[in-house]
């Protein structure tokens, strides 16, 4: 897989999750900020719950323009056999006969991203998946716990 296809694949999705909070964060502001939203009597709480929500989304947006720099920043390296997992590795794992792809990013951990015909999963090395990836290289096995239940994954790449 191409990793500069990859990341402008991300980058996309996350342009696109941008937008959509954007949107979101100007309907609440412009909300918050209506005349219709004062409050009518002590227990009308409309206005500051659309000011709340505002703010909330105010952070999404910057976070996620954060994310965006972060990931025009990062370097489409490529990692040599044997390197060890570290930020900007796309990793393949395989559990029970099902393979996944994993790109350990600098921050977005949970966007989605479609290479080609495959799915891939940001992941972040704070994550608990990504925390247990950093140092490992491929061939190695983990022993994952998901809930309850303990898994057996392993490392088939490291890109």
């Amino acid at each position: 897989m191409n990793k500069r296809t990859l990341l402008k694949a991300i980058l996309a999705a996350l342009r696109e999750e941008l937008q959509t909070f954007t949107r979101a964060a100007n309907a609440a502001r412009a909300e918050a900020t209506d005349p219709q939203s004062r409050a009518e009597n002590k227990y009308d709480t409309r206005g500051l719950e659309a000011s709340y929500l505002a703010a909330g989304q105010a952070r999404q947006v910057a976070e996620l323009e954060s994310a965006i720099t972060a990931f025009e920043m990062l370097p489409a390296r490529q990692f040599a056999p044997g390197e060890v997992i570290g930020l900007g590795a796309l990793v393949e794992l395989e559990q029970n006969g099902e393979r996944t792809l994993y790109f350990i990013g600098p921050s977005a951990g949970g966007t989605e991203a479609k290479c080609g015909k495959r799915e891939v999963l940001v992941i972040t090395p704070q994550s608990p998946l990504g925390g247990q990836l950093q140092g490992r290289q491929q061939g190695d096995w983990l022993n994952l716990t998901r809930g309850v239940a303990k898994q057996r994954v392993q490392v088939l790449s490291v890109a």
